[in-house]
């Protein structure tokens, strides 16, 4: 078997090697590389090391501020909403951590109707929602993977009022490349898959059945979507199983096999740790236990190490720690989210979720304290429909050029939803907003703004940047 289809591209020996090199680096050394972050050029494994090694509160202080200026130059206010929709609980693996692993009997099975999809798809819709990312269980009806197929559809099919799902992520099992062009056909935007730890022998103790035990078949999962053309891929790891600084630097191995062989990296990374889950001690008293301050660490090191790419915080995370890590580098973040199947209809919770949430805050109070922050609650999905993904969205991401669709996209996308399906308090601090970061744009940008927004104002919609 070649490297990548055994994975070996994961060299557990390196990420040793430079963990324990970082040790005897001073802080020196640790500003050397704060300073090599700030030309946007990403770190390597080395780099990453050191500044994992940070405890020094004072060098803590410049790695988050040194995020902060990366986090502005590159993404600037802008944050993007999203909100999971899973479909199915039905699992055949036995994963440690997990809720629905198979072995669960306190767990309420269920997958989704078509016309249940369509239902809670017209919920989320009536929120204001814009963007889902379907989740499965890795196991699926009599129908096999052409329930993932066909829930895809039906999601692209609601029309209500003037509400549509414009953006589906899928996050579903690893398949292949055949499959993977299948899922592509559906029109997908990122397809969406966690190693949950790049460490082999932990992996293989908290994967103890199911077809999820074969750690190659799943790190080299990307390299099939990719190889199928899904070229916007999101990685991620399950925070609390392993050391999340050996997680970091095998993550940044994983990022760098895929720029060698498809020229592109991930277009997210997704950073949950370890919550409660019914049917799982793992998870409420995790291995690894990261702290709130590593935590904060973890997104401030990410955004330095790959600046262009998107980091993605769930309602895992209390609503406080959220707010401190949208300086730090997170650029998307989900919104009164529900992980069971049927949650949104039937507004049930953690007899048949995935997981404990951390904030229970509707759409609404989310926008509204997102904007008070001063950032841009965007709800755009032009890049995906007009063709700027994987290299293209690097090729315009890597200059600043992105900014340019993306900051008049944020808005007028805001404004839609302010419009559609915010409320009174909503819409006063969101107008404010608009007008203040309208009128600090360049006049050739604030001019092409104003036009998309009076168009939005006139009622027309997914007006496009």
């Amino acid at each position: 078997m070649s490297t990548v289809e055994t994975g070996k591209f994961i060299d557990e020996g390196r990420v040793q090697e430079a963990l324990g090199a970082a040790t005897d680096k001073d802080a020196g050394h640790a500003r050397a590389v704060l300073d090599k972050a700030r030309d946007l050029k990403g770190l390597e494994m080395e780099d990453v090391a050191v500044l994992s090694s940070i405890s020094d509160p004072e060098l803590l202080g410049e790695l988050f501020a040194t995020a902060r200026d990366v986090k502005d130059a590159i993404y600037g206010a802008r944050l993007v909403l999203f909100a999971p929709l899973y479909v199915s609980n039905m699992c055949t693996n036995d994963c440690l951590y997990c809720a629905f692993r198979a072995r669960n009997k306190e767990l309420k099975r269920r997958a989704l109707t078509q016309d249940e999809i369509r239902r809670e798809v017209e919920l989320l819709v009536d929120e204001g929602h814009k963007r889902i990312l379907l989740v499965a269980g890795e196991s699926y009806p009599k129908q096999g993977f052409q329930y993932v197929l066909d829930s895809v559809a039906t999601i692209y099919s609601v029309k209500k009022d003037h509400g549509e799902i414009r953006r589906v992520n899928v996050n579903v099992a690893p398949l292949t490349v055949d499959e993977f062009r299948a899922l592509k056909a559906t029109g997908i935007g990122t397809y969406q898959l966690f190693q949950e730890t790049y460490h082999r022998e932990t992996y293989k103790a908290v994967h103890v059945g199911g077809k999820k035990r074969d750690y190659d078949w799943r790190v080299t999962g990307m390299h099939r979507a990719m190889e199928a053309g899904i070229d916007d891929v999101g990685i991620g790891v399950l925070f609390g199983l392993y050391d999340w600084r050996f997680e970091l630097l095998a993550m940044l191995q994983h990022i760098r096999e895929l720029e060698r062989a498809f020229g592109v990296g991930p277009h997210t990374i997704s950073m949950p740790r370890l919550e409660p889950a019914s049917g799982s001690d793992m998870a409420s008293h995790p291995p690894q236990p990261v702290s709130d301050i590593d935590f904060r660490k973890i997104v401030a090191i990410l955004r330095l190490a790959v600046p262009y790419t998107g980091m993605i915080m769930s309602t895992r995370e209390t609503p406080n720690l959220r707010r401190e890590t949208f300086a730090l580098g997170i650029s998307q973040i989900s919104a009164g989210s529900r992980t069971n199947p049927g949650g949104y209809a039937e507004d049930e919770e953690f007899d048949a979720a995935q997981f404990q949430l951390g904030d229970h805050r509707r759409l609404d109070e989310v926008i509204r304290d997102v904007a008070e922050l001063g950032y841009i609650p965007s709800f755009c999905t032009a890049c995906y429909r007009l063709g700027r993904t994987g290299m293209d969205f690097m090729d315009l991401a890597k200059p600043g050029d992105i900014k340019h669709h993306c900051d008049p996209n944020a808005l007028s996308t805001f404004l839609e939803y302010l419009l559609d399906y915010g409320s009174e308090t909503t819409r006063a601090v969101g107008e404010t907003l608009i007008d203040d970061r309208t009128a600090a744009m360049d006049p050739v940008r604030r001019a092409h703004t104003e036009t998309m927004l009076a168009k939005v104002r006139a009622g027309e919609r997914d007006v496009l940047c």
